[in-house]
């Protein structure tokens, strides 16, 4: 018969405990400029032993965390602070205001008919637009979806994040985008590139420079942008002066025609942005400042107005402890003193790993500070963490909700990431953001009679000196909801008899 008997033994092992405190690190190390701010806030009324740092500019702080870098040099951790503001290029008006046109084009009667695509009465226009701006994303968002959908080339997520900042509320960019060529180190021509792809988000016709480029897209979308159309678009200053029979012997069209081709116009939308009503302009601070030094090294500085200057009150918990009775209240003050101190210690070790990460940036991407978005070269997080000795989740938090303002604008720190692939000839890595472009270049530009498959495509790009595999290229396409070599034969073979339909 067995006998069952009780011992004691001892174990040891490794076990990861997320005590509150460390919970409380991670969270503040994720937390964006402004959050930070309002979590701080919610700290002081909630712990009476904190208060905020009162700077009178006489003193040093006492707080040993660093507040500027200089690549190349020693820290220099009690260099002043110096905000470094980043220009923003010149708004160019439109050649023809859509308002002029939809004024002098319009009857009394059918001022609201531009009002929104599809010609609706304008009579409850302003509870549309008050319902479309609550009820929906604002515009940018509804762009930036799109952008890191549609593009996967870093210089064009570059590029369109910083045209999607340029957008006026009616969906236009400013005519002259030179300077943002000048900022970005890039040729206008490259933006141009960008801009091409940014035509087919929707709403159609935003991102245009003027009323006739925005409505020359909406026609090429219906198919309609015609040589005879064109020529109408290129005068709209004689619709706008209502002279018609200027206009009907430039596009050399009967009295009738030039009536069909204005009603048309009149069902496009001038304005494609207001859909999504009127939002103020995103309040970005930045984090992270970089400025160039005289030797041609980077200053890498903390923003001073992201660190919050907060202090524990050590007399005010002596003074309390004084006029303690009960057990109960001394563990509460001692509860309180040490979230107090331990929250003082957290943003003190923030700001030392955002500063660690910022100047690891700027030194492994110094080409495109200086340089611009072609010298841009392919960094991963687990990069930054190697260099900086730390887990690459950490520097996942610290880069999440986070701005460099630098001489060329101010950029998520996210943007300055994408993978790289091996070269095949034992060269430089490949981004792969670059990868996933090349493949839906060459799948754009695949003939009908020759579609391509993974294994060419694989078997191409390995000839160019990129190593990838048939499933990573699978992987990228379908990513990029781009259909199989199978599917895309089929709809081409389609494209004929719905061409003849159409027709």
């Amino acid at each position: 018969m067995a006998t069952v008997k009780q011992q004691l033994s001892l174990k040891q092992g490794q076990a990861l405990v997320m005590t509150p405190q460390l919970q409380q690190s991670i969270k503040l190390l994720q937390l964006g400029a402004q959050e930070l701010q309002a979590y701080i806030q919610e700290e002081l009324e909630r712990n009476p032993l904190l208060e905020r740092e009162e700077t009178d500019g006489a003193g040093e702080s006492d707080s040993p965390a660093p507040t500027a870098l200089e690549v190349g040099t020693p820290v220099a951790t009690d260099q002043a602070m110096n905000r470094l503001e980043a220009e923003g290029p010149d708004a160019a008006g439109l050649d023809v205001t859509p308002e002029a046109m939809w004024e002098a084009d319009s009857a009394p009667g059918d001022a609201g008919r531009w009002a929104r695509a599809g010609g609706a009465p304008s009579g409850d226009e302003g509870d549309h637009l008050d319902q479309a701006a609550s009820d929906g994303p604002t515009l940018r968002e509804h762009l930036l979806s799109q952008l890191r959908v549609g593009c996967s080339d870093p210089i064009d997520l570059l590029i369109g994040s910083r045209l999607i900042d340029l957008i006026d509320e009616a969906g236009y960019l400013p005519a002259d985008l030179l300077a943002v060529a000048t900022q970005l180190g890039c040729e206008p021509s490259r933006i141009e590139q960008t801009i091409t792809i940014l035509h087919r988000f929707e709403p159609t016709g935003v991102f245009a420079r003027s009323l006739r480029e925005c409505l020359a897209l909406q026609l090429a979308e219906k198919n309609r942008l015609d040589p005879v159309m064109s020529t109408f678009l290129d005068h709209l200053d004689l619709l706008a002066a209502r002279n018609f029979a200027s206009l009907k012997a430039q596009c050399q069209v009967s009295d009738e025609d030039i009536a069909d081709m204005i009603a048309e116009i009149k069902r496009l939308e001038p304005k494609p942005g207001r859909a999504f009503g009127a939002e103020p302009a995103p309040t970005v601070i930045p984090d992270i400042y970089v400025r160039p030094m005289r030797d041609g090294s980077w200053q890498v500085e903390l923003n001073p107005d992201t660190m919050p200057k907060v202090i524990v009150n050590t007399g005010y918990f002596s003074l309390l402890t004084k006029g303690v009775r009960t057990p109960a209240e001394h563990q509460f003050l001692t509860t309180q003193l040490q979230s107090a101190n331990w929250l003082v210690r957290s943003l003190v070790q923030r700001a030392r790993t955002v500063m660690n990460v910022g100047r690891a940036l700027v030194e492994q991407q110094s080409n495109f500070f200086s340089h611009g978005v072609r010298e841009m070269r392919p960094m991963t997080l687990r990069d930054i963490a190697t260099l900086i000795g730390v887990h690459e989740s950490t520097v996942s938090r610290v880069v999440a909700n986070k701005y460099l303002s630098c001489p060329r604008g101010v950029f998520d720190l996210k943007f300055f990431f994408s993978a790289a692939l091996q070269s095949s000839a034992g060269g430089e890595t490949h981004a792969a953001e670059a990868v996933r472009h090349r493949i839906k270049a060459m799948i754009d530009s695949e003939p009908p009679n020759r579609i391509l498959s993974d294994d060419h495509i694989a078997a191409a790009l390995s000839k160019g000196g990129v190593a990838i595999a048939r499933r990573t290229v699978a992987k990228y396409r379908e990513a990029m909801r781009i259909p199989s070599s199978v599917e895309r034969r089929s709809l081409k073979r389609k494209e004929p008899t719905e061409n003849s339909l159409t027709n």
